[in-house]
């Protein structure tokens, strides 16, 4: 958001944060992003740091019960940084263009004074949010509890399959696995993310008090129920690239209303404060990155004018289909799925181009739920970009 802004050279940016880059970019990791083809076309148009070194994914294997079924083309590619270069490295750029940081973590009683000093405040306190009291969207489908116990590691000692790519291990009844090669300080590593019926066999990282722990439980589950991975695997070469590179975390899809006002003043909300939902489907930063520009598009439509409710009931309205395609399609990857979906899967063995179509639901989500939602209907170009 703070890119899109400085675009105009008509806003004034402060950034609220309670770490500085360099505690960012030391710290524990915070997610398994994948940055699909709309939004690095985003990254670019808004001039933010360019990742030459990154490796690029331009497939999505997907296997079943440990046997490998297709490599999907993306039809681009896509590529995964850690978050704490990415974001560090964003913000002393920012920095650089004269964005004001102030770091500290905001409570709501603070919130409370900060829309009295800024034109406009916009939330983006992530998975820990919000700040704000937005209102859940009794219209957006909702799960009660967590399906999925996350678990993620970025390890070296693990060799890339080919072609390169994510690739999805599906352990029907159990969870799934997801591979995903990333760039990080210390250079190439992978993404090693398990996402775990709670109960089920693949529920046991709470065992790991430490990263060693970790490393050694990540190793045993491939052992026993991803042999394409161990077999890729340089048992002596394999540990976390840092003893923060380890995450546990469950998640409980909400979906808030991202507009609502403090004190008669308008604050408005972006990315996990107010779409939360599970990493299954790696739509955590696409969807952020897709919300922000419908944002900075109301903000500039309305420029000439006092931003009123208008101006916000405009952004949700157009980032909404968008929401519920995500929300939706995340939410049936976490249940069993439905039988024509497995149909679909089956056929990507012998069909490419239904193995290439399952691969560009992660880059366009809305074809994802088409296929699943919409069985009946062809849907020749497999959704529409966003």
């Amino acid at each position: 958001m703070a890119y899109q802004l400085l675009t105009t050279h008509q806003f004034d940016v402060t950034i609220f944060t309670p770490q500085s880059a360099d505690e960012v970019r030391t710290g524990r990791i915070r997610s398994t992003q994948v940055h699909f083809s709309s939004t690095i076309a985003r990254e670019r148009l808004y001039r933010m740091p360019t990742w030459p070194n990154a490796q690029e994914l331009t497939s999505v294997h997907v296997s079943v019960g440990g046997e490998t079924f297709f490599a999907g083309s993306l039809d681009k590619p896509a590529y995964s940084i850690d978050q704490r270069l990415y974001f560090s490295e964003c913000m002393a750029d920012l920095q650089r263009q004269g964005v004001h940081f102030v770091y500290a973590k905001v409570s709501s009683e603070q919130l409370s004074g900060m829309v009295e000093s800024f034109d406009l405040v916009v939330d983006c306190t992530g998975r820990s949010g919000p700040v704000a009291p937005f209102p859940l969207d009794s219209s957006m489908p909702k799960i009660a509890t967590p399906l999925r116990k996350c678990s993620v590691g970025y390890f070296l000692g693990v060799e890339n399959a080919k072609p390169v790519g994510i690739l999805a291990h599906i352990l029907p009844g159990e969870g799934e696995l997801f591979e995903i090669p990333a760039l990080t300080e210390v250079g190439p590593v992978t993404i090693l993310f398990v996402e775990a019926v709670p109960g089920g066999q693949l529920d046991v990282f709470h065992r790991a008090h430490h990263a060693q722990d970790f490393c050694s439980i990540m190793l045993d589950i491939t052992e026993s129920f991803f042999p394409e991975i161990r077999n890729r695997l340089t048992r002596e070469q394999f540990s976390l690239c840092d003893d923060h590179a380890y995450l546990r975390v469950a998640v409980r899809s909400e979906v808030h209303i991202p507009y609502c006002e403090v004190n008669g003043r308008f604050v408005v909300g972006c990315g996990d404060s107010v779409v939360l939902n599970d990493p299954i489907t790696g739509q955590g930063d696409n969807t952020a990155s897709y919300l922000t520009e419908q944002l900075f598009c109301a903000l500039l439509d309305d420029a000439s004018r006092e931003w009123d409710e208008t101006t916000f009931q405009s952004y949700w309205e157009k980032s909404k289909p968008y929401v519920n395609h995500v929300v939706s399609w995340s939410h049936a990857m976490l249940r069993p799925l439905p039988e024509h979906i497995l149909g679909m899967i089956m056929e990507g063995r012998t069909n490419q181009a239904v193995a290439d179509r399952i691969a560009n639901w992660f880059r366009t989500p809305s074809s994802a739920y088409n296929d699943f939602f919409y069985k009946d209907e062809i849907h020749e170009n497999g959704g529409h970009e966003q």
